[in-house]
């Protein structure tokens, strides 16, 4: 089981591989929740804007 850990001796790089990859995999995520709720408040600013141009 040590041996699986220590990957031959590359541990470092192969433990900071897979580190750094699920990482940028939660940054992505969140990233894109960012932009997704900003399009949406986007839309419902520019919805409001039609509907006050359409009561006018």
């Amino acid at each position: 089981m040590v041996e699986f850990f220590v990957q031959g001796g590359y541990a470092f790089f192969v433990w900071g591989a897979y580190g750094v990859t699920a990482l940028l995999l939660v940054a992505e995520v969140i990233q894109l929740r960012a932009q997704r709720r900003a399009l949406f408040v986007r839309l419902n600013r520019l919805n409001r804007t039609r509907e006050l141009d359409k009561n006018q």
